[in-house]
């Protein structure tokens, strides 16, 4: 739905998932170890991605200057980071908040784990994420959420459901 609106969609979390398997990259086993203990990898690191993969697709199409940043930024660090690097060179619009109950999460992302071959796709991993989330991660959202830019989906309901209410949102917000 986003490609509709002109945005292109970049995963901090598969963006580091492939730096990570990459031949001769100096941040894979590091990636791979904050990955495995649910933790947030060093904002250097995502932020270095997050801007290649920004400029690549500038340099192909200029035309293409609209992100949907998946999965960033997920505590203090990664905003203090983004707004030193991007300062004057990204604007964010909104963050799109999926919401969702934990238990429903940890379910969800379990059955994933039968297929998607990630490391942090069982329990001990999902529960320290959720730790992470709330200590490091809320606190983002809440202060998106003054400035008046958070759009909240619930995203317990149905496949159909978040994904017309996305759709509403990138109606309004174009």
């Amino acid at each position: 739905v986003f490609q509709k609106y002109g945005y292109t969609h970049l995963s901090a979390g598969d963006l580091l998932r492939d730096e990570r398997k990459r031949p001769g990259s100096q941040y894979g086993e590091l990636i791979e170890n904050y990955i495995k203990e649910g933790e947030i990898v060093p904002v250097e690191i995502t932020i270095s991605l997050l801007k290649r993969a920004m400029d690549q697709t500038m340099a192909a199409n200029s035309q293409k200057n609209k992100f949907l940043i998946d999965g960033f930024p997920r505590n203090e660090d990664n905003l203090q980071g983004w707004n030193k690097t991007m300062d004057g060179k990204a604007d964010v619009s909104f963050v799109l908040f999926f919401d969702c109950d934990n238990e429903i999460c940890v379910g969800r992302c379990l059955e994933r784990g039968k297929s998607s071959g990630r490391s942090d796709d069982n329990r001990e991993s999902l529960e320290k994420r959720i730790h992470t989330y709330l200590q490091s991660t809320k606190p983002i959202i809440d202060l998106y959420e003054r400035m008046g830019k958070v759009r909240k989906v619930d995203a317990s309901k149905s496949v159909d459901e978040v994904f017309e209410n996305v759709v509403q949102i990138f109606e309004k917000e174009g």
